[in-house]
């Protein structure tokens, strides 16, 4: 039990920490309403179900073995990050997607592949799921029931914090639909998935 209370309160610091996932959050809830927004937080629960399934079977122990799958994943992720941040910086929009005609094209499936992709495509929550999840996982315990029991608590945890974010988010949104505001916005966002592709592509092991 106490194990189990450490790995609550360590996984909701972690998922209260600013990062990647956050800034995108933030940024669909301000530019496309509370439920494009958690459709990207879905994706992003998936990458964290995806990573926890592939620890319980023992795929993650490939990223801490094998200098070369790690590189890879870790340069596919920067350079996803990378084509966000541009194209949010290049092509800032002026209105929400409710109001443009092409809308659809950023439509709920779209959004949450890019809350899948950014967090599988982040090798550092491999290496994060398996160095940390097998520390409490007990003796003759299932490791595979165990890791993805763990994840879907990350899950869990994430979901509620993402809300809040969302409906804090939504409110200010109102606020904030001035054509020159958005453009800002978008800007802003675009340097920040930038920043964090710089960050990926530059990490080491």
């Amino acid at each position: 039990m106490t194990s189990l209370l450490t790995f609550l309160f360590a996984i909701t610091l972690l998922t209260m920490t600013p990062g990647f996932d956050t800034a995108l959050i933030l940024r669909t809830s301000a530019a496309s309403g509370w439920k494009k927004a958690l459709a990207t937080s879905m994706g992003v629960n998936a990458g964290c179900m995806t990573w926890g399934t592939a620890v319980g079977v023992g795929l993650g122990a490939l990223l801490l073995a094998s200098e070369v799958a790690y590189n890879i994943l870790r340069l596919a992720g920067a350079a996803y990050l990378l084509w966000l941040g541009v194209g949010l910086l290049l092509k800032p929009r002026s209105a929400f997607q409710e109001a443009l005609p092409q809308a659809k094209q950023d439509g709920y499936r779209r959004v949450f592949m890019r809350g899948f992709l950014g967090n599988l495509l982040n090798p550092k929550v491999g290496i994060f799921y398996v160095s940390f999840l097998p520390q409490f996982i007990p003796a003759g315990g299932s490791v595979a029931l165990w890791s993805i029991g763990m994840a879907f608590t990350h899950v869990v945890v994430g979901t509620l914090w993402n809300g809040m974010l969302i409906a804090c988010t939504h409110y200010f949104a109102e606020k904030l639909r001035k054509p020159a505001v958005i453009k800002i916005m978008d800007r802003l966002t675009g340097c920040v998935f930038i920043g964090f592709a710089a960050k990926l592509a530059l990490a080491k092991r």
